[in-house]
C-alpha cells in the first residue's frame, strides 16, 4: 500500500524567514513550491512584497510568484482551483509539494476548502461605488458592526476584501466569518503544517529591519512606477498606500516609513492569531534546523 502523497505548509508572520526554510525543505525533499502568499502573486511589485529574490526562486522551482497583472482581482476561491490543480500535476511525479505563504484565507483554502458563499454582484458594485465615493473608512465600520471577530482577524486594509466580507453578511444575514466554520473539504492528500515563530520583539526587529532594506532597494521608484494604477486593488496594500500617501505631499517620507512598520507589525500579529487557530506544529525562527528531521518523522512514521 502506497504512502499518501503530502503538502508540506510552512506559515508564519511577515519577515520570519518562512522562504529560505521552504527552499531548504523542497530542496531536501527535491520538488518544487506553491506560493500562498496573495500580494508576491502580481507583476511590478517585488520590492514591497519581499518576494523571493532571483537567487531564490532559481534555487527551487516556485509558482504563483509574478504571474498576474496589477488589474486583475484574483480570489482565494481562484487560488484554492488552480493551486490544487497545480499540486495534483507535481504529485504525478514527486511524493511532496512544499507550500509557503503568509496569507491565511488563502492557505486555507487549499489546506480546508472555502465555503460556498453567496453573491450578489448588484450589490458589490453599490459597495464598490461607495467605495469610490466615500472611502474605505465607513465600509470597515459597517462591517467592524456586522462581523467584529472576522473585522479583526483580516486584512481591513484590503478594499477587495472588505467589500466581498460585506457583500456575504449583507446577502446572508451572517457573519462573513461564520462561512469558515463549515465542514472541511476531503484532499487527496494530507497536510502538514509547519508554522515559524519568534519572541514578538525580534519579529518586530526583523520587519523594521525588512522595511529599511525595501527603502534602500528602490520602493519608492518602485512604488512612483504604479501611480498610474493606483486605484487598483492590489496595491491599496502595506508598503504601497503610505508611499502614495508620500508622493501626493500628504506626509513626509520618514512619517511614511514609520506607517509601513507599524501597519506591518499589525499584520503580523493578525497573521499569528490566524495561524495560532489552525492544526500547526510550531518552530522557534532558532529551531531552523530541527524542521527537516521532524518533517522526515511524518513521512514514513512507524
Amino acid at each position: 500500500m502506497s504512502l499518501p502523497k503530502k503538502l508540506i505548509s510552512i506559515v508564519g508572520p511577515t519577515a520570519i524567514g518562512k522562504t529560505a526554510l521552504a527552499i531548504s525543505v523542497a530542496n531536501h525533499f527535491q520538488t518544487e513550491i506553491i506560493s500562498a502568499d496573495s500580494r508576491q502573486f502580481y507583476k511590478d511589485m517585488s520590492i514591497g512584497t519581499a518576494k523571493p529574490s532571483e537567487e531564490e526562486l532559481s534555487n527551487a522551482p516556485h509558482h504563483f510568484v509574478d504571474f498576474l497583472p496589477v488589474d486583475q482581482l484574483y480570489s482565494a476561491g481562484d487560488f484554492e482551483r488552480d493551486a490544487l490543480a497545480k499540486i495534483r500535476e507535481i504529485h504525478q511525479t514527486k511524493d511532496i509539494v512544499v507550500m509557503v505563504g503568509g496569507s491565511g484565507l488563502y492557505v486555507n483554502a487549499v489546506c480546508l476548502g472555502l465555503d460556498d458563499m453567496p453573491a450578489d454582484i448588484a450589490l458589490r458594485r453599490q459597495l464598490m461605488t461607495k467605495l469610490n465615493t466615500d472611502g474605505l473608512a465607513p465600509l470597515q465600520e459597517q462591517l467592524k458592526e456586522l462581523d467584529p471577530i472576522g473585522y479583526e482577524q483580516m486584512d481591513h486594509m484590503n478594499t477587495q476584501r472588505v467589500v466581498r466580507a460585506l457583500e456575504v453578511c449583507l446577502t446572508s444575514g451572517r457573519p462573513f466569518s461564520s462561512f469558515h466554520k463549515e465542514q472541511v473539504k476531503q484532499r487527496p492528500f494530507e497536510v502538514i503544517t509547519i508554522g515559524l515563530t519568534a519572541e514578538r520583539q525580534l519579529i518586530y526587529d526583523r520587519i523594521n529591519t525588512r522595511v529599511d532594506q525595501m527603502l534602500e532597494a528602490g520602493l519608492v521608484n518602485e512604488v512612483k512606477s504604479l501611480v498610474s494604477k493606483r486605484e487598483e486593488n492590489a496595491l491599496k496594500t502595506v508598503g504601497y498606500r503610505e508611499i502614495f500617501e508620500f508622493i501626493d505631499g500628504d506626509i513626509a517620507l520618514e512619517e511614511a516609513v514609520e506607517r509601513i512598520k507599524k501597519n506591518t507589525r499589525n499584520f503580523a500579529k493578525r497573521q499569528l492569531t490566524w495561524f495560532k487557530k489552525q492544526p500547526t506544529t510550531w518552530f522557534d525562527s532558532s529551531e531552523f534546523d530541527s524542521v527537516i528531521p521532524y518533517l522526515e518523522s511524518r513521512m514514513n512514521p512507524s
